[in-house]
């Protein structure tokens, strides 16, 4: 990354003039924090005594038994306080929140695990906060909804667009371009303007440095594969960056396959493994949005094009500009899983190993499982479980097609209408 915040072509600030002092304090306060040891010592502090950091490295002896292939590890951040790795940078965020004396925090959500841990902090740090989410994505995870609610904090419905992520980012920065002296736009994957890539990047970072100790510890070496999956990008640089310079660890990125291979039925910026397609490899574009350069689904005239995945955490147009210059530099390969594939490595990680891993993970696991047989026996692989599936007992309940959950829910509403 250059002073700029570019990462060789991809990042920069793209914002409007108004927003410019915000983004500078934000800049000043971060690089201060980053050299102040109570800063550090106070958010370590935060991460063990409320999130219950460190989060384990869990071997997957009967999935790796099955598959014949190589020996699998799963990376737990379904067993952060929130359910998800979106607590490493909330954390981070909400005590940069308070050292520049700020009240108030907007969010944006898709899967709602950013909106939730937003809600976390905001409590526990006595701050306002307001989470934008896409009315699509309040219908399919509306248990994060109502503990958000629960939590004090107010959620708006987005209504225009394709009512998801992207849509939820740009009322986030409306909202932000018009309460920025008193509120902190606190993004949840690492895009944005600078210094947002690499400030969540940073504070997820916390992922990869214990998953290079912990392999230590478990099989004394390094992994020799990491996959995580992708969507905006802040698990997989979480745990991939700190292997960056080790290049015997090959590090790989899932995106939403989708339904698919028509624009609006998939996610896919990236990956090069859809042979099935005329497409190019990169079925993304280069292009400037939402206050970065980076790759986006866009038509020609470089209109943004809607997108679908079974998991609403992966259904952003973009990446992450980290991401982005990874995958250009081949340091990253990029792959994709589509929706039926995801459901079968979930049910295999369910029944196996007894995890229950959100559908966003479930990608990382997906597209593992597709290529870890091939891989030899000594090697060791990583998965990174980026958060859990509790969320997604609806969408998973209605692509297993279970009678049993429909009919439970009729009952269920029945009784509460009579009441």
């Amino acid at each position: 990354m250059n002073n700029n915040g570019y990462y060789g072509r991809y990042g920069g600030s793209y914002i409007p003039e108004i927003l410019y002092t915000s983004q500078q304090q934000l800049l000043k306060e971060y690089r201060q924090a980053q050299a102040d040891s109570s800063f550090q010592l106070e958010l370590q502090q935060e991460m063990q005594q409320f999130s219950g950091r460190p989060t384990p490295l869990t071997p997957c002896r009967n999935l790796s038994k099955l598959l014949g292939g190589a020996q699998i590890y799963l990376k737990r951040e379904d067993l952060n306080h929130s359910g998800a790795h979106k607590m490493n940078n909330v954390i981070g965020q909400g005590l940069l929140v308070k050292r520049m004396g700020k009240k108030r925090i907007i969010a944006e959500t898709g899967a709602g695990q950013h909106g939730i841990a937003s809600a976390l902090i905001a409590a526990r740090l006595g701050l306002e906060c307001t989470v934008y989410m896409g009315a699509k994505d309040i219908e399919r995870q509306y248990p994060n909804v109502f503990w958000m609610k629960q939590l004090g904090a107010e959620v708006v419905p987005v209504t225009s667009g394709g009512q998801t992520l992207r849509d939820a980012l740009d009322e986030a920065l409306r909202d932000w371009t018009d309460s920025h002296p008193s509120s902190h736009y606190l993004i949840g994957t690492s895009c944005g303007c600078a210094p947002y890539p690499e400030m969540v990047a940073k504070f997820q970072s916390v992922i990869g440095r214990e998953t290079k100790e912990q392999s230590q510890q478990l099989f004394n070496a390094l992994p020799d594969a990491v996959y995580a999956s992708v969507g905006g990008g802040s698990n997989a640089c979480g745990i991939m960056l700190p292997f960056q310079s080790d290049v015997a660890v090959e590090l790989i990125g899932v995106e939403a396959g989708g339904r698919g291979t028509k624009p609006g039925d998939h996610a896919v910026r990236l990956s090069n493994n859809r042979a099935e397609t005329d497409s190019p490899a990169m079925l993304g574009s280069p292009g400037i949005a939402q206050g970065f350069a980076s790759i986006f689904l866009q038509d020609e005239q470089g209109q943004l094009q809607e997108t679908h995945s079974i998991a609403a955490g992966l259904d952003y147009v973009g990446v992450s500009p980290i991401i982005a210059d990874l995958a250009e530099k081949n340091r990253l390969r990029m792959i994709a899983a589509k929706d039926d594939k995801v459901i079968e490595a979930f049910q295999l990680l369910l029944r196996h190993e007894g995890i229950i891993p959100a559908l966003e993970s479930a990608h990382a696991v997906a597209g593992a499982i597709s290529e870890i047989p091939q891989r030899p026996k000594e090697q060791n692989v990583v998965i990174n479980i980026s958060g859990r599936g509790d969320k997604d007992i609806f969408n998973v309940a209605s692509a297993v097609g279970d009678p049993e959950f429909d009919r439970f829910l009729s009952r269920y509403l029945d009784q509460s209408l009579k009441t």
